[in-house]
């Protein structure tokens, strides 16, 4: 071992000298290797794993009534209420620390659906048998969380069981037959054009059906599906003029475009339905869309005139478009013409007088769709795009908020209701997309390198970059459109969309880009040339993608340390300077509960100590940590020395510490938190510099980037009142710097203060900073427009449609307006936004030069600090430039768009892989059920047949 590696912090001012034991690389060989990294062989073996771990979550979905709104209540008397009774409860670290019960289900059932109707209470009866299959997936694969299974009939069956909480208005909300699990696993994809009345004898009450009818509609649809709305009275008028002709993709942000233009719609003139069903059939007889299921649905309250032509030359005899029909209002004189139109098209009738009648008459249309799929005996496994979970809110880092259900119908097989296709629900699971994530980490990326994953659709599911939440005031939600962020979005540097293109098609491949990254809330730019490597993940529409970036990022360092070496007393598993990242996984304390109460780090020594044998830790990770923590062990007794030191260390010096690849940190503080002005800095709070789950600290980043040998200086941009300058220098020079140290130095520190303080606000920079223009395509923007958001979170109902439904279809009902209708307020909207960012061009040492300033002129002097990124300014200060020169803004601009390009933007069609399968047609299908007939009922063991057939069907390997 060497003695002695020079700490300068700034040169011929202040220096402390580190007797630090590191040795050079020649000497120490023998311990150590660089390893090269092969992108291809690493996103293969990433994609491996996950499609293994999201194998195993198929196989959960392959499969006394406690109601989830009134357990454990009371009534007056003490004794537990009807469908309450005794459910215990306990927190539970694995489900965010909710209260549950991991020996028993229970079952949600919205308001308004009777919760004591007896087809709802013999469903329950007959799900009582997944019981023991929940319990079963949850003891072969801990890492499973929420399972559940949703039936046609409304009930919602969640394991573990919970307590549901109603929303503030004591309602709940929450149907799991609006969902998109749901939805995508009962049918296949769809191409619907809704077609709405709006004449004269729409108005009032009857036109606030309509439009709560379409936004229903609406939100049935998902990315794999293709939508228009057309409006017709005498003439036929698209609501978006912009989508004259065409399908749109049915994603987050066109549904919720058709839903502020619907509202818009207004009654006049004569109603003639002919002409807009012979747009619509032209539309979908254009060859576009998911090319899968087509339906047109006609939203009127009367159709007089007569169709057979119009069937005749479009639809007949194939009867390839279904027809669904909602009549609206009480008046049922034109009943019969309009239940024609569906019977004799394959398609359903309804009939929707109130708007309690709305939820539940739309959602025929989905059964109907289903048929085919159910006849066929076909159990696709779908997987949903990505949603929001709430309660990770505070909790994890933005991009990984994020889950994705995997589901499969369940349906009935009994021979003499076969041609009906009954669908009895579906049954899923959640994943969170941080377990996922987890299996390619960050030490292995490096860095400034990360692995993403995208939809079939080219959406985001995982992502450093991705920012799904936004600030109101103080309160995070979630952003209109965070769960329809396409990877051109965040990859804006891949013009082509070569990359994204490659990985939609489910290729496997490379690609080299520079692009302009930033760091520090985007405030530091920086140059890069990343290698992106990409594959698909089988039986999943998922691709899998990984980023390496160039130098430092294509190598790891490695040592040989042994783990007796890691268990000496003078390692880092030892010492109170020394502290684990809780990013990376160490151990694996998640799969076994008695393993829950364990830190990274106690894991850690306890599986090295061999008291925890049963443990699984990243060797790799264990053997690197290891290596760091013996060759860094030295400095925790050199820093006690200072502090022991008759001097100490000098004034100004709070921190000294530092990081390594693997993770570990070791620190010492120099003054106590009364006096420390940095008092947040490497603190629990401190998100941006520590390890976190997306990204390394801040000063790592900038120090990976900086030569090695010289000092990096920076402020955190949000601590205005009490800012901390901040060294950083690498310690290991070569071809990439492993370990980062720095000294955190006193804002009043002697050096520091000598720079005078005559920065004005504005001066030329074409001298010495470079100008780079950065884009966000995620931004906020205030806007007079109304926006309504359609996320809703599994676990809440606060995201959920919040509009009154009573039990009783009655009058009383159409005195209640949806709540959900977006107000006009000047409210935070999607925008593409463009910053600007300055780099200091290191080329340049030393300038001058005047600025003319109206009847004066303000000279100043320019020069680099040597081996450091500061700069010395001498201004001078007689001459006031503040009406000739604007002080400069790093604040994002909203890119604005002429209609023109907007309207390009919204209807351009990107390359998209449609799914594998498609069930829209059976020949034994029963078409004559289409409306105003009696249900079909079920028996005990038709349902029980079913499930076990379900549950047996499919052994993912």
């Amino acid at each position: 071992m060497i003695e002695g590696i020079t700490f300068i912090i700034v040169e011929g001012v202040v220096e402390y000298l580190l007797p630090c034991s590191f040795q050079k690389l020649k000497d120490v060989e023998s311990i150590i290797k660089i390893v090269d990294i092969d992108g291809r062989d690493q996103v293969r073996d990433f994609a491996e794993d996950m499609e293994r771990m999201l194998g195993s979550k198929m196989k959960s979905v392959k499969f006394d009534y406690y109601n989830s709104m009134l357990v454990n209540t009371a009534d007056e008397d003490g004794n537990f209420i009807e469908l309450g009774g005794e459910f215990p409860l306990e927190k539970n670290k694995h489900f965010n620390n909710l209260p549950v019960n991991t020996q028993q289900s229970d079952v949600q059932v919205p308001t308004n659906v009777y919760n004591k109707d007896a087809y709802i209470l013999n469903g329950i009866y007959w799900s009582e048998a997944l019981n023991d299959v929940f319990m079963n997936n949850f003891q072969k694969d801990p890492t499973l969380t929420w399972q559940y299974f949703g039936s046609s009939s409304g009930f919602f069956r969640i394991y573990p069981g919970i307590k549901w909480t109603p929303d503030s208005n004591g309602v709940a909300a929450f149907d799991c037959r609006n969902r998109n699990w749901y939805i995508q696993a009962a049918t296949s994809p769809k191409d619907i054009i809704i077609v709405v009345d709006i004449s004269g004898s729409m108005k009032g009450l009857k036109m606030t059906i309509a439009k709560h009818t379409i936004n229903t509609i609406l939100d049935t649809l998902g990315e794999n599906d293709f939508v228009n709305v057309i409006a017709y009275t005498d003439y036929v008028r698209y609501v978006e003029p912009c989508f004259k002709g065409t399908l749109v993709q049915a994603d987050l942000d066109n549904r919720e475009h058709f839903k502020v233009l619907v509202d818009e719609l207004h009654v006049k003139g004569e109603g003639k339905v002919a002409k807009a069903m012979k747009e619509s059939f032209k539309i979908l007889n254009e060859g576009q869309g998911s090319l899968c299921n087509q339906a047109i649905m006609l939203i009127t309250d009367g159709a007089m005139e007569d169709f057979k032509d119009v069937f005749e030359e479009f639809n007949w005899p194939d009867r390839r478009v279904r027809l669904f029909t909602y009549l609206i209002g009480r008046e049922m004189t034109f009943a019969d013409n309009t239940k024609w139109i569906a019977c004799n098209n394959k398609g359903y009738y309804t009939h929707i007088s109130t708007l309690a009648d709305v939820q539940e008459n739309v959602m025929e249309y989905l059964h109907v769709l289903s048929r085919p799929m159910v006849i066929n005996h076909n159990h696709d496994i779908i997987w949903t795009e990505a949603y929001m979970d709430t309660v990770l809110f505070a909790t994890k880092a933005q991009s990984l908020l994020l889950m994705t259900t995997v589901a499969m119908p369940v349906f009935s097989k009994k021979k003499e209701t076969l041609s009906h296709g009954i669908l009895l629900g579906v049954v899923g699971s959640d994943i969170p997309l941080l377990e996922v994530m987890k299996l390619a980490p960050r030490y292995r990326l490096g860095p400034h390198g990360y692995a993403f994953l995208i939809t079939n659709n080219g959406y985001i599911l995982a992502h450093p970059d991705l920012r799904p939440l936004y600030k109101e005031g103080k309160t995070l939600k979630p952003k209109p459109n965070y769960n329809s962020v396409d990877l051109a979005e965040v990859e804006w540097e891949d013009i082509d969309e070569i990359l994204r293109t490659a990985m939609v098609k489910g290729e496997m491949g490379t690609l080299s880009l520079n692009v302009r990254a930033s760091v520090d809330k985007a405030k530091r730019p920086l140059f890069l040339t990343n290698d992106y490597f990409y594959t698909t993940i089988n039986d999943t529409p998922f691709s899998f993608g990984m980023v390496l970036t160039r130098g430092h990022g294509q190598l790891m360092f490695m040592g040989t340390v042994s783990v007796e070496e890691g268990k000496s007393p003078h390692s880092a598993t030892t010492g109170h300077s020394l502290c684990l990242s809780s990013a990376p996984t160490y151990c694996e304390t998640d799969i076994d509960p008695h393993h829950r109460k364990y830190s990274q780090l106690q894991a850690v020594i306890r599986y090295l100590q061999g008291k925890e044998p049963d443990l699984e830790c990243d060797e790799v990770l264990l053997q690197q940590t290891l290596f760091d923590a013996v060759v860094t062990a030295p400095l925790e007794s050199y820093w006690q020395a200072i502090m022991l030191n008759a001097s100490g260390m000098e004034m100004g010096v709070e921190t000294a510490f530092l990081g390594t690849r693997s993770g570990l940190i070791r620190l010492t503080r120099y003054t106590g938190i009364e006096t420390r002005v940095a008092k947040k800095f490497l603190t629990p709070a401190d998100k941006d510099n520590l390890f976190t789950v997306d990204h390394f600290p801040l000063w790592y980043r900038l120090a990976m980037e900086n030569p090695p040998g010289r000092f990096i200086y920076y402020i955190p941009v949000e601590d205005k009142d009490n800012r901390d300058k901040t060294g950083t220098i690498p310690i290991i020079q070569g071809c990439g710097p492993s370990l980062s140290s720095m000294v955190e130095v006193h804002p009043y520190h002697p050096w520091l203060r000598s720079i005078p303080s005559l920065i004005p606000d504005r001066f030329e920079l074409s001298w010495q900073c470079l100008l780079v223009s950065l884009y966000d395509y995620q931004g906020m923007c205030r806007s007079g427009h109304s926006h309504s958001s359609s996320a809703r979170p599994l676990l809440s109902v606060s995201h959920v449609y919040q509009y009154f439904l009573t039990l009783k279809k009655s009058l009383f009902a159409e005195t209640f307006v949806m709540s959900h209708k977006a107000k006009r307020t000047d409210a935070l909207q999607p925008c593409d936004t463009e910053y600007p960012g300055f780099m200091l061009d290191n080329s340049i040492k030393e300038t001058n030069s005047l600025l003319k300033c109206g009847r004066c002129q303000k000279m100043f002097v320019v020069q680099a600090v040597p081996d450091s990124n500061l700069v010395l300014m001498v201004v001078q200060a007689d001459c006031d430039c503040s009406r000739q020169y604007s002080s400069i803004t790093l604040e994002p601009k909203e890119v604005k768009y002429n209609a023109s390009v907007k309207c390009n933007r919204m209807k351009s069609q990107k390359v998209r892989r449609r799914p594998k399968s498609c069930h829209a047609y059976h020949p034994k299908e029963n078409a004559k059920d289409c409306g105003g007939a009696s249900e079909i009922s079920l028996s005990v063991a038709l349902f029980l047949a079913s499930l076990a057939t379900s549950l047996a069907l499919r052994r993912w390997t």
